[in-house]
């Protein structure tokens, strides 16, 4: 899903319309604007703060606290590779590089074209099988550097 340029008032008013304007509901509305613009551009935090009457400080705090959060505009795919111990120590560091080198970015970067944002866990519980990149929710676990490029390729 690509991002929207610009939050609409229509948009994000729906969106508190749909959550009644409840002030215990900010995560699930911040979840929601994410969710239409793939991440929380200033303008919508502005008009979440207005609509729920309540300080951007607030709400800029509770978009900053949880990592599930972004400010910047995230790509279509996210890529999250895990260097939990058990990946770490069969090569999840290598693996990280080499995904790095193909997208051009380093890890929490966005590719130009918005197709991809890069990210590492430190354990994602699966440990048997690492290492692990993780794309969309999708693992593919035993990876190794030969692999990173095919399962670019598989999202193109």
């Amino acid at each position: 899903m690509k991002a929207k340029a610009k939050p609409t008032k229509q948009g994000v008013k729906a969106i508190l319309e749909r959550h009644q304007h409840d002030k215990g509901m900010l995560i699930s509305i911040l979840q929601d604007v994410q969710a239409e613009y793939s991440y929380l551009p200033r303008e919508a935090l502005e008009q979440v703060s207005q609509g729920l009457d309540i300080p951007l400080t607030q709400v800029f705090s509770v978009a900053t606290f949880f990592k599930a959060f972004s400010l910047k505009p995230r790509g279509r795919y996210l890529i999250n590779v895990c260097l939990g111990t058990a990946c770490h120590v069969r090569g999840a560091v290598r693996i990280l590089e080499e995904v790095e080198r193909r997208l051009g970015i380093t890890s929490g970067g966005t590719t130009k074209d918005l197709k991809y944002t890069l990210e590492t866990v430190n354990c994602v519980g699966a440990c048997a099988l690492g290492p692990i990149v993780i794309v969309d929710g999708k693992y593919s676990g035993q990876m190794k550097t030969d692999k990173v490029k095919p399962l670019l390729e598989s999202y193109d």
